[in-house]
């Protein structure tokens, strides 16, 4: 999903943003013939993303800027390590400095706060996933980071996957399990046989009706941990079973243990802080 368009255009956005009649300061202070020498350097510990999004900051910035010993995407790193350096007409670094932090601190956040949610599951099979609870404009983005934390990705967008949810149901006349499964059957005779079909109930009442339409995966949401438990074992891995609702890090680990196969984590990426992030000169 982290194409060379999406971030070329990502950070030609962002620098439009920022300096949208060019660099007033170095424009008046800094000398065009001046070179300087800086670090990436972490203030605290974490997950590294982002690395090709700060590369290709200061390649628009300025192309003679050289970005050096740039730490790998889900690379971990303590507080005081240097993440990359950064070196050429202090002009291009100084002007792109804070796009590419921006970038590397918010990417980083996700990443971290990714991965202390799979440790927190990393007894059980469950995997953590995301969901479309993204920034606008910046999904592709977000998504590589959870990769980069040790999670997974749901589906990218509503053109990926069917999934249907309460009001969709509704809107489909379906008022009781033999109108639930007719309608989840009409839609699967319609769509593909690659095509996967989820179906998000919020009561165990719901699911057998769901089980009985051929359906891929059944999300459970906000159900109570022993509801959760009976139905993985109602399920019988006849679907894939995943959790979601909620979900913060003193949960993930019981609701995993239910024996769910995905955890669904919207807080991966709407509620991720930044990490401190510096640009240091030699």
């Amino acid at each position: 999903m982290l194409t060379r368009p999406i971030i070329e255009r990502a950070v030609r956005i962002a620098l439009a943003e920022d300096a949208p009649w060019g660099d007033l300061t170095v424009e008046l202070a800094i000398p065009p013939e001046l070179h300087t020498s800086t670090r990436i350097v972490a203030r605290e510990a974490g997950v590294f993303s982002g690395g090709a999004l700060v590369r290709e900051t200061f390649r628009q910035v300025d192309e003679r800027v050289v970005v050096g010993d740039l730490a790998a995407d889900g690379a971990s790193f303590a507080a005081g390590d240097v993440l990359a350096r950064v070196a050429g007409p202090a002009r291009g670094v100084l002007t792109g400095e804070r796009v590419a932090l921006n970038f590397a601190q918010r990417l980083s956040g996700v990443a971290t706060l990714t991965s202390r949610f799979v440790a927190a599951v990393a007894h059980t099979p469950a995997r953590i996933a995301d969901t479309r609870k993204t920034t606008p404009g910046l999904r592709a983005l977000e998504k590589a980071a959870v990769r980069d934390g040790g999670g997974a990705n749901h589906r990218f967008g509503l053109s990926d996957a069917i999934m249907v949810k309460d009001n969709h149901l509704a809107a489909l006349g379906a008022i009781d399990a033999a109108s639930t499964t007719a309608a989840l059957r009409r839609l699967r005779e319609r769509a593909g046989h690659t095509t996967s079909i989820i179906v998000e109930i919020d009561r165990l009442d719901q699911l057998d009706a769901v089980l009985a339409a051929d359906v891929t995966g059944v999300l459970l949401d906000n159900f109570a941990l022993a509801d959760l438990a009976t139905a993985v074992r109602r399920i019988a891995g006849r679907v894939v079973a995943e959790a979601s609702g909620g979900v913060t890090l003193d949960t993930v680990a019981g609701i995993a243990e239910t024996g769910v196969g995905v955890i669904s984590v919207g807080r991966l990426t709407h509620g991720a802080r930044a990490l401190d992030l510096g640009l240091d000169a030699d």
